[in-house]
């Protein structure tokens, strides 16, 4: 519900609130430009009589001076029928020029209150003003949820980049945009008199004397105010004896007799006048420039929502498959249910349902929430989920836990759970959802199984578990949709391993070379790799396949080339096409943002722990160490003289001081062992590095790491700590297959 709530009034209000947010942010650079171009003096020491004499003696008939927030004095007049305002000089009350408003200030503050329409346009801003509320207070909640709770905010986000700039600029904006947003709302309120603004308060009727009036400067109630306390002295009128000078001050609004000086009432402003007046402050910066610059810049983020925001809900949108040939709920006899948040758990559910179909099954695909009451002709249940945030269902699946308390039947269900173990409750809704049905009664097909960052290969050998069971073949081939790719091609390779049974390739590749004849054209027109940063996934779909493979990247785009490191598997169809590429050989590849796995900005040192090619983004981490942050690499392999893979880059990077430490060992050589048996053997130093916030990020195989982690819970307890715990903090990274 929070997600819809979020959605619905982001993309009908998107125009309307960028539209508002831009020129909030214009404005709000208006009080600090005010400020800067006040004349300047060490205080107000002159009096509001004395100031109000020097204008006199320059315009015979004034109508009212005015000190606005920013500290500029103006002076409102006429001369005949002529009206005009002229800038005045806080400390002599002499004229510094004409006081001319910009027109382009005026056009941005009318687009900014009514969008230049009038009533409809001001009604339209206030709406709009309530949308931002809705969407700032929303955004934080599942932000909130996203980390793992209110007090997370502060962590790192994961994510695609759209989704990053998009939490992003929310975390560091909601609170200016809440502010703002807030503050609108109730200035459109009070323009529609829903609110009171204090302004119909009237004081008690006061007449002047009617004797001849005394020059303004002489005036004893006006001699006693000084010019710091000034908002606004509005003139008698000429023509009436009897009115009397009206003083407006931060306290309230006094009468002054315009011949004695005589203060004849006072009004001290009303609560309400009061609230505006600091509202109307907080909302536009008038008097507190600062605090106006922080909220345009806070401003700024709204276009980065709108796109961003738009960007998500299309690409959602977009991998909502359809499905042909969808039984009716009523007739199917294999059920598929979906719990997806970015949408791409929908796409392996088509792929499921196109197989099924195929082999003969009658299934019906459809949300988790649409969980019905019963199905009449279903002899099974397939629910293929995602999880949100800190472990929270789905969008499409926030109802499914509470109809599933009310379902009467017991189908034989198979639960297949989708996400990232970068995050620490990996799967979590898949396991609830497991947990709840088993507690019904519910058979288990099969065991539940999660399958991480949209693996393929995994999701093949699912189908695999699930076609035995049903006694079909099942070739669950899902085939996401790619980006753009980009043809690459092998300009070097180093290979290992050979000798120990463990072939491994280095393989570099670069953008494919231009005959002679247009060398020209890639003078003018370069052609450049696309954007990557070591840690990225490069997809590679071998020749026979429609699958693609990922590899991680031992390098970044600003290298200038992209180099994987790949072990040759037995039967591996991918890692035995690259294995055996030769030089100029070539791959289509495209590019999957990895951002869970990157280094943090701290200082801190990084505890790097790989085997195998596992090493791969670990080196690309180091080459790009030039700050020569505090770096050790614990890296394990089986001979140092058959498949020390980087040995000779690594040793310069020791010698260079991005690599602090060096601690390779060996499987198959006297006295070796593996990389967790070497973490407990310096248990000690690891303790030390612990203490001050080091980063650990592991690479490699699923039993390399599960290995790794045993040995650093067993490091980590005599700290009172746990890799939960570090996970949980982003502190402890894994990208591991």
């Amino acid at each position: 519900m929070l997600r819809q709530i979020h959605s619905l009034p982001g993309l009908i209000a998107a125009l309307l609130v960028a539209v508002l947010a831009l020129t909030g942010a214009i404005l709000s650079v208006q009080p600090a430009l005010e400020h800067v171009a006040a004349p300047s003096v060490a205080t107000d020491t002159i009096s509001v009589a004395a100031l109000a004499g020097a204008a006199q003696a320059q315009h015979a008939e004034i109508d009212k001076i005015v000190k606005t927030a920013s500290g500029s004095v103006l002076v409102s007049y006429f001369e005949g029928d002529k009206a005009g305002v002229d800038l005045v000089d806080r400390a002599t009350g002499q004229v510094i020029g004409p006081h001319t408003p910009s027109a382009t200030i005026r056009f941005v503050t009318d687009l900014h209150r009514s969008l230049l329409l009038g009533t409809a346009g001001r009604v339209a801003a206030g709406l709009g003003a309530l949308a931002m509320v809705i969407l700032t207070i929303t955004g934080a909640m599942m932000l909130a949820a996203r980390l793992g709770g209110w007090a997370a905010l502060l962590k790192p986000i994961r994510g695609r980049s759209r989704q990053r700039w998009h939490a992003q600029a929310g975390r560091l904006a909601m609170v200016g945009l809440l502010l703002t947003a807030l503050t609108g709302c109730y200035l459109s309120l009070t323009s529609f008199e829903l609110v009171p603004d204090g302004s119909t308060q009237q004081s008690p009727a006061a007449s002047g004397s009617g004797a001849d009036r005394a020059p303004v400067g002489s005036l004893a109630a006006l001699k006693a105010i000084d010019l710091a306390d000034l908002r606004e002295l509005a003139f008698p009128y000429a023509a009436d004896p009897t009115d009397t000078y009206r003083l407006t001050t931060a306290a309230g609004v006094t009468q002054i007799d315009a011949a004695t000086g005589e203060a004849l009432s006072f009004q001290p402003h009303s609560a309400a006048r009061q609230i505006y007046e600091l509202i109307y402050m907080l909302h536009t910066g008038q008097g507190l420039w600062p605090l106006g610059l922080l909220l345009g810049l806070s401003a700024l983020a709204v276009p980065v929502f709108a796109v961003t925001g738009a960007m998500i809900w299309w690409q959602r949108r977009r991998f909502l498959p359809r499905f042909e040939s969808n039984s009716p709920a009523s007739a199917a006899d294999t059920i598929i249910l979906v719990g997806s948040e970015g949408g791409s758990t929908w796409g392996f559910a088509k792929t499921l349902h196109v197989a099924l179909t195929r082999a003969g099954y009658k299934a019906h695909a459809a949300s988790m929430n649409a969980l019905a009451p019963s199905y009449p002709k279903a002899a099974r249940m397939l629910i293929l989920t995602a999880t949100y945030g800190d472990g929270t269902a789905p969008a499409n699946a926030n109802a499914f836990l509470t109809r599933l308390a009310r379902h009467k039947a017991k189908l034989p269900v198979a639960v297949l759970g989708f996400g990232d173990r970068c995050f620490p409750k990996f799967c979590r809704f898949a396991d609830d959802v497991a947990a709840a049905l088993a507690t019904k009664g519910w058979p288990a097909l099969i065991e539940t199984d999660r399958i991480d960052r949209q693996s393929a290969q995994s999701f093949a050998l699912w189908g695999e578990q699930l076609g035995a069971v049903l006694g079909h073949k099942l070739a669950l081939a899902h085939v996401a949709e790619r980006p753009r790719t980009t043809a690459l091609e092998l300009v070097k390779r180093l290979d290992f391993g050979s000798e120990v049974q463990a072939p491994t390739a280095i393989l570099t590749f670069a953008l494919p070379s231009l005959p002679a004849e247009r060398t020209v054209w890639r003078r003018l027109f370069p052609a450049s790799l696309p954007h990557f940063d070591a840690g990225d996934l490069v997809g590679i779909v071998p020749p026979g396949s429609t699958v693609p493979r990922y590899y991680s990247l031992a390098s970044s785009s600003r290298d200038g080339f992209l180099e994987i490191c790949v072990r040759k598997q037995p039967g591996g169809l991918c890692s035995g096409f690259l294995n055996d590429l030769p030089f100029g050989g070539r791959i289509d590849a495209f590019i999957k943002s990895n951002p869970a796995f990157r280094p943090n900005a701290s200082a801190a040192p990084l505890i790097l722990i790989g085997a195998g090619a596992g090493i791969a983004p670990l080196m690309g981490f180091l080459r790009a160490n030039r700050p020569r942050r505090e770096a050790h690499l614990y890296w394990g392999g089986r001979s140092p003289a058959s498949d020390f893979l980087y040995r000779d880059e690594l040793a310069s990077c020791v010698a260079d001081g991005r690599l602090t430490g060096l601690n390779a060992v060996f499987s198959r050589v006297a006295d070796g062992g593996h990389v967790q048996d070497r973490l407990t053997d310096d248990a000690q130093s690891l303790s030390a590095l612990l203490r001050r916030g080091a980063q650990i990020m592991v690479c490699g195989g699923r039993d390399m790491a599960d290995g790794v982690s045993l040995a650093l819970d067993a490091i980590l307890a005599q700290m009172g700590l746990s890799t939960a715990e570090l996970r949980a903090s982003g502190l402890y990274l894994e990208d591991v297959y």
